[in-house]
């Protein structure tokens, strides 16, 4: 039995695409690391994957929210 490999090329918008979104998702996470000591010290009981989703569930353009 022959095995076919099939390779589908993406065409170059995608890829582009696709890095703009790991770039925005890096940004996200390095925002949080830099936001999180403030943010924990007035709500203390704050994991920081809660407060990356919080971040990653604000849209692209506007500020991350302060408490």
């Amino acid at each position: 039995m022959k095995s076919k490999m099939q390779h589908h090329v993406q065409p170059r918008e995608n890829v582009l695409h696709r890095n703009e979104q790991v770039s925005e998702e890096i940004q996200k996470f390095l925002r949080a690391v830099d936001s999180y000591p403030d943010r924990v010290a007035k709500e203390p009981g704050l994991s920081f994957r809660r407060h990356l989703s919080s971040l990653f569930a604000t849209p692209p353009n506007a500020k991350p929210r302060r408490h």
